[in-house]
């Protein structure tokens, strides 16, 4: 039998038992605390695995993790956009409701490394769950860092569900299709569309219901008309500015967040186009900017804030079962003036 020479038990992770076995952390966790359903066989390995690296779960998570409930923790990466706005609302007005104590943390680093250390740190300021906004969700999923740690997690507007964290979701390709008919229904044939970060999961279920919008409506995908950019204004100027020079321009160009149209049409209007007549714009979130901007913006509209207070109480159902949950919510299009016949 192989030995773990020169390695403490206690710096073994769940996720090196799991890959020593052969199976995900999830199984890993669920044959330690006798939860799920797990072979005889798979539970076997499972054991060998833990026996032969010295595993020993955190008792003190664990602990911690059967305790009463006093504190939640949320991790993003963004700082002051209605986005992240509309779930720190959402999510206070959940905690507070049950009188919990709320604490978010802020992580520019979108790296799982970076992410780990900000779940532990909220943890040990006193978080027995963990809400997560993408793309902190995708880059710890699989990791058993949860496990290890004895604390639940909810990701927040991801694009799809996940084996270890629970998700409140729409479902975004479905949303992303039904702006794109509805663009091309008003008559618009050469549609560009500004696709989000690879890093982010609703990043490619909205280009999946692009490239379905366009099918409904009888046009062919070109790659030359989608740029990717993060989810910010300025990104969102810059792609548009590389659509809008092309020497055949897009008539309308559909966004994937709010905040990437606020920079594209701040571009169309340096660049003196007068939309919607001169350019059709949509938004993604309808957050507060997407009524503000001129023109008001046509969006999908996402439940932003209820999907924060259903995430908490995911949260805090997952504490007690230790269950995996995935909820869709309803999405909504909702027209303004942002866009025209073309």
């Amino acid at each position: 039998m192989a030995t773990n020479v020169g390695k403490r038990p206690e710096g073994v992770t769940i996720r090196a038992v799991g890959e020593r076995a052969g199976v995900s952390a999830m199984t890993v966790s669920n044959v330690i605390n006798g939860a799920g359903k797990v072979g005889p066989a798979t539970r076997a390995a499972v054991l060998a695995a833990i026996d032969e690296l010295g595993y020993r779960p955190n008792i003190a998570a664990r602990r911690l993790a059967k305790a009463k409930v006093t504190t939640l923790g949320l991790l993003y990466s963004d700082r002051g956009t209605p986005f992240i706005d509309s779930i720190l609302l959402g999510a206070l007005r959940a905690t507070n409701a049950r009188g919990l104590q709320f604490i978010a943390q802020a992580e520019e680093a979108l790296t799982r490394e970076a992410a780990e250390a900000a779940v532990r740190a909220l943890v040990q300021g006193g978080a027995s769950g963990v809400l997560l906004v993408p793309p902190f969700a995708e880059l710890l999923s699989g990791s058993g860092l949860f496990a290890d740690l004895g604390v639940a997690a909810a990701a927040i507007a991801t694009g799809l569900p996940m084996a270890d964290i629970s998700t409140v979701r729409i479902d975004n390709r479905a949303a992303m299709a039904a702006v794109t008919a509805h663009v091309a229904g008003q008559g618009h044939r050469r549609i560009g569309f500004l696709a989000g970060p690879e890093s982010f999961s609703v990043a490619a279920e909205r280009l999946a219901g692009f490239c379905d919008g366009l099918a409904a409506s009888g046009m062919a995908y070109d790659p030359a008309l989608v740029v990717r950019c993060g989810f910010d204004p300025v990104s969102g100027a810059q792609a548009g500015r590389a659509l809008l020079t092309l020497a055949e321009r897009p008539s309308a160009i559909l966004c994937s967040s709010d905040d990437m149209a606020a920079g594209l049409i701040g571009e169309a209007h340096r660049m003196g186009l007068r939309l919607p007549d001169g350019l059709a714009v949509t938004g993604f979130d309808d957050t507060a900017i997407a009524a503000r901007l001129w023109p008001p913006l046509t969006v999908i509209r996402q439940p932003v804030g209820d999907m924060a207070f259903r995430a908490v109480e995911q949260v805090l159902a997952s504490l007690r079962s230790r269950m995996v949950q995935d909820r869709v919510l309803d999405f909504e299009l909702v027209a303004r003036e942002s866009v025209g016949r073309g």
